[in-house]
Formats: structure tokens, sequence, C-alpha cells
């Protein structure tokens, strides 16, 4: 399953129809399901709409920016996008919208960030005298331009070059990159061993946890105790990366899986009192599957464990 992209624009489009050429191969783990715009006389637009990707505009003049990125918001959801990648999207955006995405937005800066964040980047390092300049794709935080960087690709900086000489180079290495990152990014939150690495780190996180191989899947459950997690991955040519967790019976898978049948399913072999929820969707809550892990310990673990807990939560 390829990740579902919403892209978001103000202008040309240029890395925007980066993202989507290199949609088309074959290999890329993402696909482009939206293409949206505070300018509806946006380029980039009619680029989209051509090549047959859906595409939403709306002006953010006369709209407050909560009531605009709200908007926005909306339309990507309904898209069914599970990451944003901002391509030249000219506004700042709401708190509110930053933290709705927060860990599945990307943005692409024309410099080596730390250096230069916001505007006039290429004047700024001519100015400085630097040897080089580049560009960087980083995840987005409330902060302008301050989200971890996932990569960058260094342009040098060539005698007698000015702002638009070094723009144009720079222009070619972002659309190198930023594809190539997306790709990698989106592609490691379907990746079975990453997903295994994550769960592997929240169970063992857990009082006197251990890791076994059982049935062929990673196992976790209390030294010389029950089980309370496995990761399946692909179990009996499922095409499934999942997390088995205890619940309480029929009657919460049954509701379970009623509430959301792409995500939950009743695994194999396991019976009623373990549900499947499936890691590879490529829009893992993290603290949601923590919380999952940490109550199918409990379900298992003995009263000696869970009474010191209860102790300890009661100061």
């Amino acid at each position: 399953m390829k990740a579902r992209i919403a892209v978001l624009i103000s202008g040309a489009g240029t890395n925007m129809a980066a993202l989507l050429y290199a949609a088309k191969l074959p290999s890329c783990p993402y696909e482009i399901v939206l293409v949206a715009s505070n300018n509806p006389d946006a380029e980039g637009l009619k680029i989209a709409a051509t090549e047959g990707i859906p595409t939403f505009a709306v002006s953010h003049i006369g709209l407050d920016r909560a009531a605009h990125d709200a908007v926005m918001h909306d339309a990507i959801v309904e898209a069914g996008a599970v990451y944003v990648a901002l391509a030249g999207y000219m506004r700042i955006l709401s708190t509110e919208f930053v933290a709705k995405w927060d860990g599945r937005m990307l943005n692409i800066h024309p410099s080596l960030l730390p250096k230069y964040k916001g505007l006039h980047t290429h004047q700024r390092a001519i100015q400085a005298k630097d040897t080089v300049a580049g560009t960087s794709v980083h995840l987005v935080t409330a902060e302008l331009d301050d989200g971890p960087v996932l990569g960058q690709i260094e342009v040098a900086i060539l005698p007698g070059d000015t702002t638009d000489t070094l723009a144009d180079r720079v222009k070619m290495a972002e659309y190198q990159l930023y594809p190539k990152t997306l790709a990698d990014f989106v592609a490691r939150n379907t990746n079975p061993e990453y997903l295994t690495a994550q769960v592997r780190t929240l169970a063992l996180a857990q009082p006197e946890a251990d890791e076994v191989l059982s049935h062929g899947m990673p196992c976790f459950g209390i030294n010389g105790g029950k089980k309370f997690a496995y990761v399946s991955v692909d179990h009996h040519k499922d095409s499934k990366t999942a997390l088995l967790v205890k619940i309480s019976g029929v009657e919460e898978q049954a509701m379970l899986i009623d509430s959301d049948a792409e995500r939950y399913y009743r695994p194999a072999y396991f019976g009623d009192g373990w549900v499947g929820i499936r890691l590879d969707l490529g829009d893992n809550d993290w603290d949601h599957i923590g919380e999952w892990i940490a109550k199918s310990w409990r379900a298992v673990a003995p009263k000696k464990l869970t009474r010191l807990m209860d102790l300890a939560e009661e100061f």
C-alpha cells in the first residue's frame, strides 16, 4: 500500500511537479492524492489537474489563519491523505494545524538548515561569503524552519554567482532531494523492521518484559510468564504487518473491527481474546500504540506487579 500524500503549494508548483513525476515510478512508495493551494490561480494547480491529480483551492483572503487552516485540513482529510508535503506553500501555519500533522508534515527549504531560516537565503549565503549553499527537507514544527532535518544537498557557490543563478542550481538540487527524502520517510513507516523496532521499544519498557521468538514472530511477555504482544509480519502470507495484543473478548474484538475494519482484524489461530492492529497503514499514532501495549501487559501481569503500579499511581 502506497502512502497517501497531500501537497500544498502557492505558486508555480515546480517542487510539487518533481514529487508528482517521481510518484509515477512503479517503485515509488507514495502517491499524491491531492494538490491544494491558498491561491486559486496557482499555476501548479493546472499541472496537477492535467496529470489527473485532484486539486483544491481556497483563498486565505478574508479568512483568519485558523479558519483557513481548518478548511485546508478538512480537504486534506477528505482526500484520504496521511502525510502533507509543503512545496512552496507561502503561509505560516497555525500551531493547531501543525499539531494535527505532527510527525507527518514535511517542508523543503532553500538553505543548509539550521543556517538561514526564513527568506532571502541565497542572498544571505552570498553576502556571508559562504562557499556552499544548498537545500534541506525537514519535518514541520511550530517554529519556522526548525524541525528535524531529514535530508540535505550542498550546492557550490560559484565566483560571480547572483541570487538568481544560485537559486537556479539550488532548485535543481531540490528536485532531486525532495522526492527521495519523502520516499525514504514514508517507506520507513511501512517497513517491517522499523515497525518491529518501534513496538520492541514500547513493549520492553513494560516492567519485567522480555522478548522471545514464538511461531516465527517477535513475542513479548513477562519474564517466565504470559505473553502480551506479538508482531506479525506477513504471517501465514496475509501481507500485513501488525501488532497483536490482548483484549477482553469477542465483544471488544467485534466492536473494534466494526469501528475500523481496515485497521483492526481477528488474527488467525489467536482466538477472541486477541486483536490485530495494522501497523503498515502509514499513519501510526505511537502514543496510542503504546497505550494498547500497556493495556495488554496489564491484562496478563501478575498482581504483585500491578499492585505496585497502582500504588505508585495513587501518589
